[in-house]
């Protein structure tokens, strides 16, 4: 499970209104029956227009700065396997998002009214969706441009020739192109893969908007404060304040585990990405260290991942050879957090 917590954003200054994003998180529903479509969500309900949610997060800025955010924007990502557990069920995905807002609540170490922040202090919509496109970043498209670039250039020639402005064999070119989409390395069903094609797979995944300010308008909640967790003294009184990701990030996966009675490995938990990313040796060790199942089960989930090399036939003494080897999955995890940005 990967979760992202992104501030609205746009340039050097914030934009003010949420409508972009909405319509952004709307692009899924367009041409579908209403069935089909996949509406907003909160706490209290299920069917929430695009409308509501533009207003009520629009209307709920009291006070903040224009070079503050006005909303947040938390993605869930589950895993292939997390979503196999599921059976890609929305209302599954649904029942879920409430639970991590419940953990996203508690994560502050503040209170509104000499009271603990819950759930019900907390203004957000949330949107599920079942696809994803293939963006510039992803290694995919990497790989393929030099063929695509490639290609721009021979049907450029071609618009040239036909144009008499210069003089070359169409067919020849026409030709070149089909052989450059042979040879490139990333297809989906024999088609190159191409930017804005959508990735093949189960695909799900939760945005969630996230408003700076309380329900009441009046206090600011910032899952952005460099503060996890303080207190300090303002007017002679004790005042707490800070918001901990840590524990969100843990007790959210924590959360899925228990509702789904979800065994995770080793190697699916944000305590093992935090090793990995500081200290790879451990990472390996402990990895080496697991139950033979569950090992062989580490191996195969870090293969899908993208790590070519067998790191179970590597010697655990072998520590610089296995950092070598593992410096491959880093690129893979940052692709899978870099999907959670909102841009806008």
């Amino acid at each position: 499970m990967y979760i992202t917590i992104t501030p609205q954003k746009l340039g050097a200054s914030y934009s003010a209104s949420v409508a972009d994003f909405v319509s952004y998180l709307e692009k899924e529903n367009e041409g579908k029956s209403m069935e089909d479509m996949e509406p907003f969500f909160n706490q209290y309900g299920d069917h929430i227009s695009s409308k509501e949610v533009i207003r009520e997060i629009d209307n709920n800025t009291a006070k903040l700065k224009k070079v503050e955010p006005k909303f947040y924007s938390i993605t869930l990502n589950p895993s292939q396997y997390e979503l196999k557990r599921l059976q890609n069920n929305s209302e599954a995905l649904r029942q879920y998002t409430r639970e991590v807002m419940k953990v996203y609540a508690a994560s502050f170490n503040r209170e509104i009214n000499d009271k603990p922040i819950t759930v019900d202090h907390i203004k957000y919509y949330a949107k599920i969706e079942h696809e994803r496109t293939y963006k510039g970043t992803d290694k995919a498209i990497q790989e393929n441009a030099p063929y695509y670039k490639k290609m721009v250039a021979l049907r450029n020639d071609i618009q040239q020739i036909k144009s008499g402005k210069l003089v070359g064999d169409i067919q020849m070119k026409q030709q070149q192109i089909k052989q450059l989409e042979q040879e490139a390395p990333h297809k989906i069903d024999g088609q190159m893969i191409q930017q804005g094609m959508a990735k093949e797979g189960t695909q799900s995944h939760i945005h969630i908007i996230v408003s700076r300010k309380d329900q009441s308008n009046k206090f600011s909640l910032s899952p952005g404060s460099k503060y996890k967790a303080s207190e300090v003294e303002m007017n002679g009184k004790t005042v707490k304040r800070g918001f901990d990701r840590d524990t969100f990030f843990k007790n959210a996966e924590k959360t899925f585990d228990k509702q789904f009675d979800y065994k995770r490995n080793y190697v699916e938990t944000y305590q093992a990405r935090n090793t990995f990313i500081k200290q790879p040796e451990q990472y390996y060790k402990t990895i080496m260290g697991l139950p033979t199942n569950e090992k062989a089960i580490a191996f195969k989930m870090l293969g899908k991942a993208g790590l070519s090399t067998p790191l179970m036939n590597i010697p655990t003494n072998k520590v610089q050879l296995v950092i070598k080897a593992i410096k491959q999955l880093k690129r893979g995890i940052g692709k899978a957090i870099e999907s959670g940005s909102i841009g806008i």
